[in-house]
């Protein structure tokens, strides 16, 4: 069984969203069905199947979730300091060719977000970074093609 690093951040996040599900969405489906149920004829009745597809979905995500949770291994990165990029690190690079600065943080797969800046560790830029240190240049293979970045700072925030 896999274990999922993951940022105390990244887990805090999961537990609300299980929570969510079961307190919130959870009785609301529950209620839809109910409402539904009370129109007569289930046959024909597109709004209770609707809601017993609603509610096989939020089952499945919750499961899903909770499986998530119990293999999470937890990085505190608050004790993590120095140079070196390693999971948690918030790296700021400049691009040698454009100069242009960018800036990311190393997180777990079901953290990854780039639209906030959350790459996960195992996309190709990180892998990259993983064990460099500030002022170190790095070359990063994309799918738009081969990029150099130096890094400018490595800080764990």
């Amino acid at each position: 069984m896999d274990k999922f690093p993951m940022t105390k951040a990244g887990f805090d996040k999961l537990e609300a969203d299980i929570k969510h599900l079961k307190s919130v969405e959870r009785p609301a489906i529950i209620q839809a069905i109910a409402e539904a149920r009370a129109h007569g004829d289930l046959s024909e009745n597109a709004e209770y199947h609707a809601a017993k597809e609603r509610q096989s979905w939020i089952e499945g995500q919750v499961l899903d979730l909770e499986d998530k949770h119990s293999r999470a291994q937890v990085v505190d990165i608050s004790s993590l300091e120095g140079p070196t990029v390693r999971f948690g690190a918030t790296v700021t690079l400049i691009d040698e060719d454009t100069e242009e600065e960018k800036r990311y943080q190393i997180v777990g797969e079901l953290e990854a977000d780039l639209k906030v800046g959350r790459i996960s560790i195992g996309s190709p830029i990180a892998r990259a970074l993983i064990n460099k240190e500030e002022g170190d240049s790095v070359e990063v293979a994309a799918p738009g093609g081969s990029r150099v970045y130096e890094i400018e700072k490595v800080e764990y925030l």
